[in-house]
């Protein structure tokens, strides 16, 4: 912790205001570290070892929250957490860039939490999120953080039923976690509802947030809320839009950064490829299933009508495959989620709806099924396992026509990746069942498709109004 508070002033020193637009209004707090951030290797200099926090309580986390901590299992701080945390404790505005899966929800919930700790008061935080199964998983976390001191949160987001989060809103809960459409409507719409007396707002994955449309809408909200605030910016990546949305929103803000590059995977992450012609890549995927039987693992295909196929393939072949889009309803998204989290469905299927934010802590491979058309997509893929720690493999799928794709990714990576060792005699003795087994998806979606009928539409080319804008497409 000394050795954050002495970068810390020598930033203010020797730039008291900002001396040009490259500043961009932050100051800058990098680490050395990796995704570990409690490793004695990443200490390795002139600071005192007590540079280099080894627990929660050593950046100033009151006890409490350090016995929530000890009770999820966190045994100690993520770099992004070890740099971020302290720095928040001082009541400083924080952007944070970290690659998915090294803690940012941690990184900003405890400060928070520790804040409505000491001056308890209802309409305490809000947390925006771009997606909805985001906005519950950081409430999960958050309610987990805030166990032992009673914090009570709200999530506010789009197909959900308006009344229902009336009512929750009406018992003036501590926190709220909330997509922007859906809370501009209760701002608007909601008596007796306001966020004048807010003292923190977050915005996670902001850069995705912009992605996603909602500028104008958190134009809306920033102008309702307080100027007298605490205000947390976190993202995986930066862009032009997150700068100027930085600008508008945080005052005098640090930068905390453990990414030394833009597109960066943990450690602890094996990734490889495999290139194959495009006709055998069922054959193929089933072949790697059952290298990796008994373990956890995402398919990630291009779209809905793929994410359908191939869930009923593996189906039809005997494997515990469950489908995560855009198009099924929101009870059956979280539904699809619950059933692959508790291990009671061991594969999980899915567009990029499942690519970024979420927290599965027990995913072992990931197969990009479909290559993503670009790396950062390709990076928040493979984040969903290797996540906290642990050890993940990443097998991307690269047909004759997905060469230049992959290029691009490896180029992005700035690395050259193994191709993963696939014996195609043994491979293709799976020929006859798998043709078998596709010839029965192909039935099966004729008989989906014409029970969905025409509910496609919506994800044309038309603009999503305010309510779906928290959905993603895929």
């Amino acid at each position: 912790m000394p050795a954050i508070k002495k970068r810390k002033v020598t930033d203010e020193a020797t730039a008291p205001a900002p001396a040009s637009a490259e500043d961009n209004d932050a100051s800058s707090v990098s680490s050395q570290s990796g995704d570990e951030g409690t490793s004695p290797e990443a200490a390795n200099s002139d600071e005192k070892p007590t540079s280099t926090p080894k627990t929660f309580k050593e950046l100033g986390v009151i006890d409490p929250i350090c016995e929530a901590c000890a009770n999820l299992g966190y045994k100690a701080p993520t770099a992004i957490q070890a740099e971020a945390i302290p720095l928040a404790l001082q009541n400083r505005d924080i952007i944070g860039l970290a690659e998915t899966g090294s803690g940012k929800t941690a990184a900003f919930g405890i400060p928070v939490i520790q804040s409505l700790f000491q001056s308890p008061s209802s309409f305490h935080s809000l947390i925006l999120a771009p997606t909805r199964e985001l906005a519950y998983q950081i409430g999960k976390s958050l309610d987990a953080l805030g166990s032992t001191i009673n914090v009570r949160t709200a999530v506010i987001v789009g197909g959900m039923d308006m009344v229902s989060q009336s009512i929750a809103l009406g018992k003036k809960p501590h926190i709220i976690v909330a997509t922007p459409g859906r809370l501009l409507d209760h701002l608007e719409n909601t008596k007796g509802f306001s966020l004048r007396t807010l003292k923190f707002l977050v915005m996670d994955e902001a850069d995705r947030l912009l992605d996603l449309d909602f500028g104008p809408l958190l134009d809306k909200i920033l102008k309702v809320l307080p100027r007298e605030r605490r205000t947390f910016l976190f993202s995986a990546t930066i862009s032009s839009k997150v700068e100027s949305l930085q600008r508008a929103s945080l005052s005098n803000p640090l930068r905390v950064s453990v990414s030394s590059s833009k597109y960066q995977t943990v450690s602890t992450l094996q990734q490889y490829f495999l290139l194959r012609p495009h006709k055998h890549k069922d054959i193929y995927l089933i072949y790697l299933l059952n290298e990796f039987v008994g373990q956890s693992a995402i398919v990630f295909t291009r779209t809905v009508h793929e994410t359908q196929r191939v869930a009923f393939l593996l189906r039809t072949l005997g494997f515990g495959a469950i489908p995560l889009h855009g198009q099924l309803s929101q009870s059956s998204r979280l539904a699809s989620l619950g059933k692959f989290t508790s291990r009671s469905r061991d594969i999980l299927v899915a567009t990029d709806v499942a690519a970024r934010g979420l927290d599965i802590p027990s995913v072992d491979v990931v197969l990009n099924f479909d290559l993503p058309t670009d790396s950062k997509t390709y990076i928040h893929r493979v984040g969903r396992t290797a996540r906290a720690g642990k050890s993940g493999v990443a097998i991307s799928f690269c047909t004759q026509y997905d060469v230049e794709i992959w290029q691009r990714i490896e180029g992005a990576l700035g690395k050259q990746l193994p191709e993963y060792e696939a014996a195609k005699d043994e491979v293709m003795v799976l020929a006859e069942r798998v043709g078998e087994a596709q010839r029965q998806a192909i039935m099966e979606m004729k008989n989906f498709d014409e029970k969905k009928g025409t509910r496609g539409k919506r994800f044309g080319k038309g603009k999503r109004s305010r309510d779906e804008m928290d959905q993603e497409e895929g």
